[in-house]
C-alpha cells in the first residue's frame, strides 16, 4: 500500500490544495483547516449550509492567504496577529476563540455566499481544540476540521463505491475521490480494508498514526467540489450498503503519534494496536 495524494484545505470548506509532500504537525497536515468562516453569531458556516463554499479558492501564500472564487479578483488576506477575541463554535456546542481576519475578507465572503460572515483564524492549535476524548489522547490537538487531525480514504474503496452506483442504475457516478475531502489517499489496500485498521497504529512513510475512528458522511459529499452542484449520491448509496448505527461510513480518522514529512509513493503499513489508558 502506498500513498497516491495527499491534499489541504486552508479554509474549512473551501477548495482541495494537492500536494506532493506535506508537512505533518500534532493537529495535522500544516496549513490545513487553520481558518474558518463564521455567521454573525460566531457558528460555522461550510459546504453543508453553502454548497458554493466549494468553489472558494484559498491558496497558501506568504504571511497569509490568496482568496479567490471564479470571477472574481484574488484578494491577499494578512495572517492576522494574533489576537483571540472572537469566540467561535463548531456544531453548535464546541467553542473556542479565534482571530478576525479583517473587514476586507468578510466583505468578499458575505458578497460571494449571500450572507453575513466572517473570516477567522485559529492562532495556536496546540492550546484551542482537544480531540474527542473517546477516542484520543489528553494532548492531542485539532484545528477546525470536523473532529480529528487527518482524514484517509482508499482509491478501491472508492472504485467499490463507484460499482455499487452503477449497478444500481444511477445517472451520478463515477464519482470523484473529491467528494470526499481527505487528507490521505492510499492505494493498494481492499475495499474497505481500513474498516479493520480501527485501533491500529498505522506507519506511514516514517510517521506513525493511530486509526481512531470511521467517519460518518454527511451532504457535503453530495456536492461536486467542482460545480457547488448538489446531487443524491454518494449517500443513497452508501445508506445501502455502508450504514452502521445509523452513520454513513467512507474513511477514517488519523491522529500523529509523530510530526514530520508525508511524501505522494509512502508507504502505508498496519501495525500493532493502541489503547489509551
Amino acid at each position: 500500500m502506498r500513498v497516491s495524494a495527499l491534499h489541504s484545505y486552508p479554509v474549512k470548506g473551501c477548495r482541495r490544495i494537492d500536494h506532493e509532500r506535506a508537512a505533518v504537525e500534532p493537529w495535522g497536515l500544516a496549513g490545513d483547516r487553520r481558518w474558518m468562516i463564521i455567521d454573525a453569531d460566531g457558528a460555522q458556516v461550510t459546504q453543508r449550509d453553502v454548497a458554493r463554499l466549494a468553489l472558494l479558492r484559498a491558496v497558501p501564500v506568504d504571511a497569509g492567504l490568496e482568496l479567490s472564487f471564479p470571477g472574481s479578483a484574488p484578494l491577499l488576506v494578512a495572517q492576522p496577529f494574533p489576537d483571540p477575541a472572537v469566540t467561535s463554535t463548531l456544531w453548535g456546542r464546541v467553542t473556542m476563540a479565534a482571530t478576525a481576519a479583517g473587514p476586507e475578507a468578510d466583505a468578499l465572503l458575505s458578497k460571494e455566499l449571500d450572507r453575513d460572515v466572517r473570516l477567522v483564524w485559529m492562532d495556536d492549535p496546540a492550546s484551542r481544540r482537544p480531540v474527542d476524548p473517546d477516542y484520543a489522547l489528553p494532548a492531542d490537538r485539532v484545528a477546525f476540521a470536523d473532529g480529528f487531525p487527518l482524514l484517509l480514504a482508499s482509491t478501491s474503496s472508492l472504485d467499490r463505491l463507484n460499482d455499487w452506483i452503477a449497478e444500481s442504475g444511477s445517472l451520478e457516478g463515477p464519482l470523484p475521490m473529491a467528494r470526499f475531502r481527505p487528507n490521505v489517499v492510499v492505494d493498494g489496500a481492499a475495499a474497505f480494508a481500513e474498516d479493520d485498521w480501527l485501533g491500529h497504529r498505522l506507519r506511514i512513510g516514517g510517521l506513525l498514526f493511530r486509526a481512531a475512528k470511521a467517519c460518518g458522511r454527511c451532504v457535503v459529499t453530495t456536492t461536486d467540489q467542482e460545480t457547488a452542484e448538489r446531487g443524491r449520491e454518494p449517500l443513497r448509496t452508501l445508506a445501502r450498503h455502508r450504514n452502521v448505527g445509523q452513520q454513513l461510513l467512507f474513511g477514517i480518522n488519523l491522529i500523529p503519534d509523530t510530526i514530520g514529512e508525508l511524501a505522494v509513493g509512502d508507504p502505508v503499513e498496519v501495525l500493532d494496536r493502541f489503547t489509551l489508558g
